[in-house]
């Protein structure tokens, strides 16, 4: 048997297998010529003290044990082409990994998403970027792979209770994901590299017997004696069955429309709005890892800051070492921030949401919208902030310290928001309320972070999608909305997930409550 071993060693010596196993070896008396492999289980940055150390779990395998590759493999994924048929609305990620899910179980997901394939979304970002134009059914948002596809695709979950982790990992894996997530704290595909991972599974379930219908919006819900029917879409077509799966993510906002229009229980749900700060990643290295010159065997520091400012917490979202701010609207007519990396996260800036959370007394000003009075609350400010960017996708922009002064910025520089920038004093953009707690938010976090709190530093407003405005309820055994059976609320659109994984493993277990049902 291997023996287990947790361990600290410098940056440098976590980076060559070599020198790992000489410190191995000297650290817990095994003679260096007996250790054949030593197989880091799980690695994370400790930036604690002035000298920065890895930490190690790691596996030692000696000349005389048996030591095999780990090889990822594809459960046992059945033909479903004359399976009984499950509808899934929305292909992010608890679309997907609910599609797969069913073929496992021997049932045939028919997915429907109003966005295009991941090739036909570059067109247009390209579009939203360069032409200040935006596609109601293909952006940032909606589209293949959902969010994640072209924002990041961060991996890190504190949803350990919600389920099986690792097995969503290693199905990324088997997908074509690098195994290194299964071993970082805070594991992180790409964008570069999540697109490519995504058609696979598109093209897995479709080989499978599935079906993947892109450019399909559902604009009405087929039911009778409140069971489910089947579905509408846009051109006209019913696609029918007694099962349907809702994961169309946070952004849907005609889905919530069309829900409370049929009278469907929804609810106003709290969540958080602020802005996207973005420093040089080389200051961030400097505040984290107290040093002036990173080196080459630490990653980019990322930061994770919790404040309590006047009653509410104001934090860290979404932190993107390396990484750029992106257009994310999803309707002409309002302006969306967002940031994402690209797996070397090798980008010179590092850009964080910082955002505040919302109590459901904030939306009484939008009260007569009902349950949908928080989403008309989010839509407010991003309509604002297109008006502030001159009626463009250019973010209105401001210097920290500057804003915390309620000063105007003579100058911004240039950002890696590609759309362009335009001064404001973003004041103009938020409630009052909400304004007072990110000029005195700032300025605590200058105190924790040293050096953060500085003109250097630009915010680009509003990061107001960091998640779902509404909750879609559902039972809590059955999975099931308490009124429709046989619909499925899902993941993030539903109020029920945050990120990539959590959203996975929704998927996969609404897709496993159906197979109760069905069998």
């Amino acid at each position: 048997m291997p023996r287990e071993y947790q361990f600290q060693v410098s940056p440098e010596v976590a980076a060559n297998e070599n020198l790992l196993d000489q410190h191995v070896a000297k650290q817990f008396q095994i003679p260096l010529k007996e250790i054949q492999k030593t197989v880091v289980l799980k690695r994370s940055v400790d930036a604690r003290q002035k000298s920065v150390r890895i930490n190690i779990k790691a596996q030692v395998f000696l000349k005389d044990e048996a030591f095999v590759a780990t090889k990822f493999e594809f459960p046992d994924y059945k033909n479903v082409a004359n399976a009984q048929e499950v509808i899934i609305v929305g292909a992010g990620p608890a679309g997907l990994f609910a599609a797969l899910q069913l073929i496992e179980l021997g049932l045939k997901p028919i997915v429907i998403e109003r966005g295009k394939d991941v090739r036909g979304r570059r067109r247009d970002l390209k579009a939203i970027n360069v032409d200040h134009i935006v596609n109601e059914d293909s952006n940032y948002c909606f589209g293949e792979g959902g969010a994640g596809t072209y924002s990041d695709g961060k991996l890190y979950t504190r949803s350990k209770k919600r389920g099986d982790v690792d097995r969503i990992l290693e199905l990324f894996v088997a997908f074509g994901a690098t195994p290194e997530i299964l071993v970082e704290a805070h594991p992180h595909i790409g964008t570069n590299k999540l697109p490519q991972i995504i058609q696979d599974m598109r093209d897995k379930i479709i080989e499978c017997g599935g079906k993947v219908l892109f450019e399909t919006r559902v604009t009405d819900f087929i039911i009778t004696n409140n069971e489910i029917q089947g579905v509408v879409t846009h051109n006209g077509d019913s696609i029918v069955a007694n099962k349907v799966i809702l994961a169309t993510g946070h952004s849907a906002r005609d889905i919530y429309e069309l829900l409370d229009r049929k009278k469907i229980l929804i609810e106003a749900k709290p969540f958080a709005l602020g802005v996207r700060a973005e420093h040089p990643q080389e200051l961030i290295d400097k505040i984290q890892y107290s040093c002036d010159y990173r080196g080459e065997f630490l990653p980019p520091a990322p930061y994770s800051i919790v404040k309590q400012v006047n009653g509410r917490g104001m934090y860290s979202f979404c932190m993107c070492p390396g990484g750029v701010i992106a257009p994310c609207a999803t309707s002409p007519g309002e302006v969306v921030t967002n940031g994402w990396s690209p797996s070397k996260r090798d980008q010179i800036t590092a850009n964080s949401g910082i955002v505040v959370e919302l109590k459901l007394e904030d939306f009484k000003p939008f009260a007569k919208f009902g349950p949908l009075a928080g989403m008309e609350f989010q839509k407010s400010i991003e309509q604002t902030a297109w008006q502030l960017a001159g009626q463009t996708q250019k973010v209105p922009a401001q210097r920290m310290v500057d804003f915390s002064q309620n000063k105007i910025s003579s100058s911004i520089p240039k950002t890696s928001y590609v759309p362009g920038t335009t001064s404001v004093e973003l004041g103009n953009v938020f409630p009052g309320f909400l304004t007072q707690i990110l000029r005195e938010g700032f300025q605590e976090f200058g105190k924790s972070m040293k050096g953060y709190f500085t003109n250097e530093a630009i915010l680009h407003a509003p990061e107001s999608r960091t998640s779902s405005p509404v909750r879609i309820p559902r039972d809590s055994i059955t999975l099931e909305h308490p009124q429709i059976k046989g619909l499925y609320p899902c993941a993030e659109g539903a109020g029920f997930a945050g990120g990539i994984v959590s959203a996975a493993i929704d998927g996969e277990k609404c897709a496993l409550k159906i197979a109760e049902v069905l069998k």
